[in-house]
């Protein structure tokens, strides 16, 4: 993938989305950390990561495919097996199905994911006459998210990690750990699934904060608020989180 560049911060606070008129209402108690004080919190932690976005579109979303039910090893093997094999995307578009499929098989579900893929590639030939993405730039956000999620295999959570990623523009992937960490941590509950709880994270984080709050959680999620054995004792969250709060008066 290109290397990451630093990205121009949102002037302007982002538009709801269509779907936020379904968001559950905000279910934060009185006795949770805000947004804003999870990621004071965990930078002070962690260290507060730095917005590059690498400015590539297409491959963004090609790695995002990829990467769907799979780990980061394993997508990453797909995706530099792609770029190995063929010189652009006219020739991953024109490439027999199987010859694709056996391409990108270390990522997991190539037989799903290879015709996905083409499809994806054949609706954005159509549409743009090529594979420059580089106009969602410029279009309204609101409308560049349209524009995403109305390509085959592309849902919220794909299109937000091409807006905040590849272009540098506001979006809130709710991944697993996301998902995980916003249930604990009380932001949403536990009954709002993850697409839901994107539309209402991103209407209630400044965009600016979009790429800071989704990288520390994901850090914390994979370091200490594990799925099956969170390391509360050791988190700088634990006394306002639901799940530590748990089980530390479990523990007394």
């Amino acid at each position: 993938m290109p290397p990451r560049q630093k990205a121009e911060k949102p002037a302007a606070a982002t538009k709801p989305s269509k779907s936020a008129a379904k968001a559950p209402p905000p279910p934060i108690p009185d006795d949770v950390y805000t947004p804003q004080e999870i990621i004071d919190l965990l930078s002070a932690y962690y260290g507060a990561p730095e917005w590059r976005p690498h400015g590539d579109a297409m491959a963004e979303l090609v790695l995002t495919l990829l990467s769907q039910n799979t780990s980061d090893t394993n997508s990453g093997r797909a995706f530099s097996r792609l770029l190995q094999r063929y010189p652009d995307w006219p020739a991953v578009l024109a490439a027999p199905l199987p010859e694709l499929e056996e391409t990108i098989r270390p990522g997991g579900l190539a037989p799903t994911k290879a015709p996905r893929m083409q499809a994806m590639l054949a609706e954005i030939q159509h549409r743009r006459g090529n594979f420059d993405l580089s106009f969602l730039e410029e279009v309204p956000i609101e409308e560049a998210r349209d524009w995403l999620t109305t390509l085959p295999a592309v849902g919220p959570k794909t299109a937000a990690c091409v807006l905040l990623f590849g272009l540098g523009r506001p979006g809130l992937p709710v991944d697993t750990h996301v998902h995980r960490l916003a249930i604990r941590l009380g932001q949403v509950n536990e009954k709002t699934p993850p697409d839901r709880a994107q539309t209402y994270l991103e209407s209630v984080i400044p965009p600016e904060d979009h790429y800071i709050f989704h990288i520390l959680l994901i850090r914390h999620g994979r370091h200490l608020c594990s799925a099956r054995a969170p390391a509360c004792e050791h988190c700088p969250l634990q006394p306002r989180c639901l799940v530590g709060r748990t089980l530390k008066s479990g523990l007394n």
